[in-house]
């Protein structure tokens, strides 16, 4: 019996795979838990529907974060911060302060999440900065640290 699963099953398949059990295993223990259901061709037509949704979808939002890495990534972001004389910052500038500057300067959603940092920036002077943006999109920026 050819049933798709709806999740991961040890020995079996991950999820949204549709895969050929015995159907002794398919009645009695796949569908009863709601690990699987039977793979009837209205359901495949529903999991290729919803599997084309999801390739657009992720092309879409592909497409927005290449365009957003493109704007930002254009000039070099320039933040002010409070220093001492000898260059070091009062605090520290961590991937959340700077995915709200991001967001403030382009008008846009901006999780603290996309930015990556090895450690907060705790001295004046210019970085680069990793982003991984949704869609698997991957750039740096300039991040240029100034005192008030």
């Amino acid at each position: 019996m050819k049933v798709l699963l709806k999740a991961d099953v040890p020995g079996v398949g991950k999820v949204g795979e549709v895969k050929e059990v015995k159907d002794g295993y398919a009645r009695n223990y796949l569908i009863p838990r709601g690990l699987a259901i039977e793979a009837t061709k209205s359901v495949l037509k529903t999991l290729q529907t919803q599997k084309a949704l999801q390739e657009e979808k992720f092309s879409r939002q592909k497409k927005g974060s290449e365009a957003l890495l493109r704007r930002i990534s254009a000039s070099p972001m320039v933040i002010k911060v409070k220093a001492g004389e000898a260059g070091k910052i009062f605090g520290s500038v961590t991937n959340a302060a700077i995915a709200a500057e991001l967001s403030a300067r382009y008008n846009t959603e901006f999780d603290k999440h996309w930015v990556t940092l090895d450690s907060p920036l705790k001295r004046l002077g210019v970085y680069k900065v990793a982003l991984n943006l949704p869609g698997g999109v991957k750039g740096e920026i300039v991040v240029k640290l100034e005192a008030e």
